[in-house]
C-alpha cells in the first residue's frame, strides 16, 4: 500500500478502502484467492518511465512476457502507440500502469 500510495481510509471483515488520488478504491476481502493470468486492475498514467523508475526504486519487479517485446524497464509499446506495463501485487493480481 505504501509502495503504490494508496491511504488506507477503513478496513473491516468485509473490504478495505483506500484513497486513490481523490477516488475511493474498495478492495473485497475474500477468505481464498487463486489469481487470474490477466489484468485485473490497472492505472492510466501520464509518464510511464517515471513511475516504473520509481517503484523499482521501491522493490517492484515488472512481468515481461516471451511473446511481447519489452524496453530495458519492462514496457511493452502496444500496436496504438500505447506504452503498458504490467507488476503483481503481494497476493499474486496482475496489475498494469497505460500511458
Amino acid at each position: 500500500m505504501n509502495i503504490l500510495g494508496l491511504t488506507l481510509l477503513s478496513e473491516d471483515n468485509y473490504a478495505m478502502e483506500f484513497n486513490a488520488n481523490g477516488t475511493l478504491l474498495r478492495i473485497t476481502t475474500v477468505p481464498e484467492l487463486e489469481p487470474h493470468p490477466f489484468t485485473v486492475l490497472g492505472w492510466s498514467v501520464d509518464n510511464i518511465t517515471f513511475l516504473i523508475e520509481s517503484l523499482i526504486s521501491k522493490g517492484v519487479v515488472f512481468e515481461r512476457y516471451g511473446f511481447l517485446k519489452h524496453n530495458k524497464l519492462g514496457i511493452w509499446v502496444a500496436p496504438s502507440g500505447a506504452k503498458v506495463a504490467w507488476f503483481k501485487d503481494p497476493d499474486g493480481n496482475l496489475l498494469s500502469l497505460t500511458e
